[in-house]
């Protein structure tokens, strides 16, 4: 069966980002002015240069994976497609203004944003030595503006380098399942606990998780050693 299409959004009006949604690094200092003098106690705002671009850290591709049944790892990664890799603010809210929300794809269905040159996939070099923080969205009236507000956070946590060793990140992923859409972030050291657990307290804070809710994290080789009979153990919790 052909894979299904790109979930594009269908046509709706421009939605521009918010002012600043994104600081470059180093605070807005490229394309900034400052205002006119003012009197004391007015307020000095600066002015942003909208005209120029504002870089990201990293290069950032987002992918779309529709699996029609269930996989294994011959045919795991066979419907996996990339959907456009962005480097600005700028480049970051068109795309996303011009796809569906993740509460609007089909079951079974996944994005994943990742840096570029790094596939989502276990065996990929980057992340085969690393692991994943995983945590479920709760099922309710609420579930899907809850996935979907997830997932823009976590976006913007990523591309904006908010998370600790971020230089140790690989990616998010949004899957959505019958048994309840789930919410991951891969990382590429899962045998360096002390950088592990500031990235799980991280993501905790970043989805506005309770202090009773715990998170788990599995290491890609202990998941690969269970394969799909089992499931492996959490390395670590938070």
């Amino acid at each position: 069966r052909p894979p299904s299409p790109l979930p594009l959004a269908p046509p709706r009006a421009a939605r521009p980002p918010p002012a600043c949604p994104l600081a470059p690094r180093g605070g807005l200092t490229a394309g900034a002015t400052q205002g006119a003098e003012v009197e004391e106690g007015e307020l000095n705002v600066r002015q942003i240069d909208f005209s120029k671009k504002h870089l990201l850290e990293h290069n950032w591709t987002l992918w779309f994976d529709n699996p029609s049944g269930k996989q294994n790892h011959t045919t795991w990664g066979q419907t996996l497609r990339s959907v456009h890799t962005f480097n600005s603010v700028e480049d970051f809210w068109c795309l996303y203004n011009n796809i569906v929300p993740p509460s609007r794809l089909v079951h079974g269905a996944d994005f994943h944003l990742f840096k570029e040159g790094i596939e989502p996939k276990w065996e990929d070099p980057t992340c085969k030595g690393g692991g994943v923080w995983k945590t479920s969205v709760p099922k309710g009236p609420n579930a899907k503006q809850h996935v979907d507000q997830s997932w823009l956070h976590l976006l913007l946590a990523l591309i904006g380098e908010d998370f600790p060793e971020s230089d140790t990140i690989c990616g998010a992923v949004v899957s959505i399942r019958n048994r309840g859409d789930r919410v991951a972030v891969w990382t590429k050291t899962a045998s360096n606990e002390a950088v592990q657990i500031a990235i799980g307290k991280h993501l905790k804070e970043v989805l506005d998780l309770g202090e009773m809710q715990t998170i788990g994290f599995t290491a890609h080789e202990d998941a690969m050693d269970a394969n799909y009979n089992r499931r492996a153990k959490d390395r670590f919790t938070v």
